[in-house]
């Protein structure tokens, strides 16, 4: 049909395709009444009689079984062999260099399923698959692509083609004991719908189940009975997108009509797949026409390996090689051009362009469309073709689908896993120490444990929105501390489901379990013993540095010069001779640390910076007070063991607890010798450990986590205290299998019991010490006071000074332009009369020295001065108005 159909629609293609080459679409099917192995003989036997005429291009099967097997023949004979409906990704592999696919390759469609199974934010899947080349290759890729999503096939459920009901069921219900709830089916259609009719009289159609199938199904449903919809009420499934086109669309009105003359009513049996094979048909007449239209000829010879095989019943003799396949198939493999499916081009790995699917979710009103995805975009609801000119965006912010109807009827994504059916509760390992019981512990209870860690993780588990059955397994030998590393390693290789205790989140950890959100902070601090600091007769020098007595003193030095610059001229006190001026400066400068100067500031500028300079001497005194009360009344204790740098560098043992983390860390990341690190058991090694000392077989230090050494400290009635800074910082959790979904919701039920207060109560009730210790050395340090405390009021100051310097340079800078000769005739007249000349020669400002005597002199005088040259001035004016 579709050959009539291409016949009236293209002639001048039509004629060289009829007339050199031969066409089969093998159907590849089994039908009801054959086995797949008969059939399979029987289209075997169906390709040896086209195969035996001249041939220059084969299209078909519909089958990737039977796809494989006729590849080998293409191969020998160099004929091309175009399938529109084999998907199975390995048809694609350098085996079948003949081989060209005309629709999707099944990896992008895999890879779409993997997408959607990261969109719903899973983890795990059930695949059920036919178990056969389609099947078994589709779900390898499968499993490739979702672990790049990091998720996983937890089951696969594979059946032989043409398995009975029986079979479907058995299988089901092993697949069902399992704690996924996701099921990925990848099946012929032919049983497809029986999977689905088992799943429905088993109870699997219904809410909390996700059923994923690939395009068979709604390749299925276009011959179905609308009865059977019911089975797959919530079922997701995808379908080659093709793009919509007026092309298409007369395409489809034509095959109805040739549909409706052949047969009366029923199912026009049109489909995507329909489409391809058209695309297909185009596509060898185009490349034909192109191949001839380059002087290729077409011509065949005998292959001489095959006439070796005569004394076989097959007539292998009848078979020829086409002598220019390769040339044609590189012509098929260079076409472009836009068909009913989309545009029909090649990569270099000889697959179509472009991949996309359509996302479909079948409802109560029949298959509907969510959304689409390609390989260029990911999900949107957008058609791809409209995103190509896009740059690639796949990120998880960008991916939208519309709303989903879920199986039962729901809109809300399903959790997509529950605890698995075969009666096994989760094992939770957890260790059984020796010390710090109160963390982790065995009990005698229904539990079987006991201690802080067990009573956060029970409160969780309460907040689950689903029962977890468990039981408690206590990991070591109760003589020692186990090894945590150890029973990490038990949870990586499936002996526990999940360890539950003080065990710290660490990156080496993390490569093999999933820890849970962190419910208590931790961290690794160095703990040695201390004594008393003895008092120093210096003690009243400790409140400032070095650095902020020595600026200090200069800025008291400085205010003391800068007042006397600014009072000189108004102010007796600060005129007389030298030696007096000196002491006096140090007199006011250092007296205003008490507040007792006795000179008086009588000038407006000495007077603004006296009074922002007390300021500045109230804040310092303040602060002094302050400081020195801390030092001397707070109890002052030294450590030989300054911090972990102190530590490393010396050749002392470390304290370390045994099983825990930190005696890697110190060997791996600070580098310390082995032979240095000493494991303690329980607290009182601890204790025996640091008051015996590295000289008496002891400890120097003891490196541990916080909550550890804030009992311990509270144990030992604060005789020890922590030196240095807490050099690690990291937190406890729960460890959970790698991509447990379990370990997602207990973080959550973490993080609302922090919300809820929970956590400080539990925290309380096996936490509270009797004794609270202060943690770290009081440093001396910590109490004084530097520049960088000051540096604000300093600044502050320094401008006020130079404001002020700066109004009374510009004011003695005007004096002296006031009392400098305006003529020459001036000079000259001054110095023929000796009496009046003297004064005036004095106060001239040529030379710094003259301006130096102008600032030395009091401002009264000046402004004296000033008067006097003011009056001669008009007194000459009117002279010379007098005189004709």
């Amino acid at each position: 049909m579709i050959l009539s159909l291409e016949e009236q629609l293209n002639p001048r293609l039509w004629r060289p395709l009829k007339t050199l080459m031969l066409i089969r679409i093998f159907s590849g099917e089994p039908s009801s009444m054959l086995s797949s192995m008969t059939q399979t003989a029987v289209d075997f036997l169906a390709l040896w009689e086209v195969m035996e005429n001249k041939v220059v291009a084969a299209i078909g099967p519909q089958s990737s079984g039977i796809g494989h097997l006729i590849s080998h023949v293409a191969n020998e004979l160099h004929v091309p062999l175009l399938s529109f409906a084999a998907t199975d990704p390995t048809l694609s592999s350098l085996q079948y260099p003949y081989f060209l696919r005309t629709t999707q390759n099944d990896y992008f469609q895999m890879n779409a399923v993997a997408d959607f199974v990261s969109y719903c934010r899973w983890r795990e899947v059930v695949a059920v698959f036919v178990d056969d080349e389609y099947g078994r290759n589709g779900i390898s890729v499968l499993g490739d692509a979702l672990a790049k999503k990091r998720a996983k096939i937890s089951y696969k459920a594979a059946f032989r083609p043409g398995a009975d009901n029986s079979s479907l069921h058995e299988l089901l219900v092993s697949a069902n004991l399992m704690e996924s709830r996701i099921f990925v089916v990848h099946v012929n259609p032919d049983s497809g719908l029986n999977v689905f009719s088992v799943a429905k009289s088993l109870g699997m159609m219904e809410d909390g189940y996700v059923w994923i199938a690939t395009d068979w199904l709604l390749t299925a449903l276009d011959s179905m009975d609308p009865k059977t919809m019911d089975l797959l009420q919530g079922v997701v499934s995808f379908r080659h997108y093709t793009p919509e086109s007026s092309k298409k669309r007369r395409f489809k009105e034509k095959w109805k009509n040739l549909r409706t003359k052949e047969s009366s009513g029923g199912d026009d049996g049109f489909n995507s797949y329909a489409m391809y094979a058209y695309d297909t048909v185009w596509l060898v007449a185009r490349a034909l026409d192109v191949f001839f239209s380059q002087g290729n000829t077409v011509t065949f010879s005998s292959d001489p390996n095959l006439r070796k095989t005569n004394g076989t019943n097959i007539k292998f003799s009848a078979l020829s090689v086409f002598n220019e396949g390769e040339r044609f198939l590189q012509v098929v493999h260079e076409m472009n051009y836009t068909g009913l499916t989309g545009q029909i081009k090649f990569d270099s790995e000889k697959n179509r362009i472009n991949p996309a699917y359509d996302v479909v979710n079948i409802n109560s009103r029949g298959p509907h469309r969510v959304g689409y995805w390609s390989n260029h975009t990911g999900f949107s609801v957008e058609p791809p073709e409209t995103l190509y000119s896009k740059p690639p965006n796949t990120s998880a912010e960008h991916q939208r689908l519309n709303e989903i109807i879920w199986p039962g009827g729901v809109t809300k994504i399903p959790r997509g896993w529950v605890f698995p059916d075969n009666g096994e509760p989760l094992k939770i390992g957890v260790p059984n120490r020796v010390s710090y019981k109160n963390y982790a512990s065995k009990d005698n209870s229904q539990l079987g444990v006991k201690g802080y860690c067990i009573d956060i993780f029970e409160a969780a588990v309460q907040l689950l929105p689903y029962p977890v059955p468990r039981t408690y397994i206590l990991y070591g030998d109760g003589k020692r501390n186990p090894s945590y590393d150890n029973l990490i390693s038990e949870v990586a290789a499936n002996n526990f489901d999940v360890a539950v205790g003080d065990i710290t989140i660490v990156t080496n950890r993390t490569k093999f379990v999933d820890f849970t959100q962190p419910f208590m902070e931790s961290g690794l601090v160095v703990v040695a013993s201390v004594k008393g600091d003895k008092s120093s007769p210096w003690s009243f020098l400790k409140p400032f540095t070095v650095e902020m007595w020595a600026v200090t003193g200069l800025f008291f030095l400085f205010v003391g010069a800068i007042i006397w610059i600014l009072e000189h001229r108004f102010n007796e006190e600060f005129r007389g001779p030298p030696r007096r001026q000196i002491i006096t400066v140090f007199w006011f400068s250092f007296s205003t640390m008490f507040f007792s100067q006795r000179e008086n500031t009588v000038s407006t500028l000495g007077r603004f910076v006296l009074l922002i300079w007390l300021f500045v001497v109230l804040i310092i005194n303040s602060s002094y007070t302050a400081s020195l009360t801390s030092i001397l009344t707070v109890q002052q204790l030294t450590s030989r063991i300054e911090g972990m740098d102190s530590l490393i560098t010396s050749n002392e043992p470390i304290g370390v607890q045994d099983g825990t983390f930190a005696y890697k860390y110190l060997v791996n990341e600070l580098n310390i010798a082995p032979s240095r690190i000493i494991p303690l058991k329980d607290e009182e090694d601890y204790l025996s450990a640091l008051q015996l000392g590295p000289r008496g077989g002891g400890v120097a230090a003891i490196v541990d986590e916080l909550p550890y050494i804030k009992a311990l400290l509270s144990n030992s009635n604060c005789e020890f205290r922590t030196v240095g800074q807490e050099f690690t910082r990291t937190g406890w959790g729960f460890a959970f299998q790698r991509d447990s979904p379990l370990a997602v919701d207990m973080s959550t039920a973490i993080l609302q019991l922090s919300e809820e207060g929970k956590l400080e109560k539990i925290r309380k009730k096996w936490l509270t010490y009797n004794h609270e210790c202060s943690m770290q050395i009081a440093d001396t340090e910590n109490y004084q006071i530097s520049v960088q405390s000051f540096w604000g009021l300093f600044l502050i100051c320094g401008i006020v000074w130079f404001i002020a310097l700066t109004l009374f340079c510009w004011k003695v800078f005007w004096q002296c332009q006031g009392l400098r000769p305006e003529e020459e005739g001036d000079e000259v007249r001054s110095s023929e009369v000796a009496s009046s000349s003297r004064s005036g020669r004095s106060l001239r400002a040529g030379s710094f020295k003259d301006l130096i005597k102008v600032v030395d002199k009091r401002e009264v005088e000046i402004k004296e001065m000033l008067k006097q040259k003011s009056s001669k001035k008009l007194k000459a004016s009117q002279s010379s108005v007098e005189t004709p």
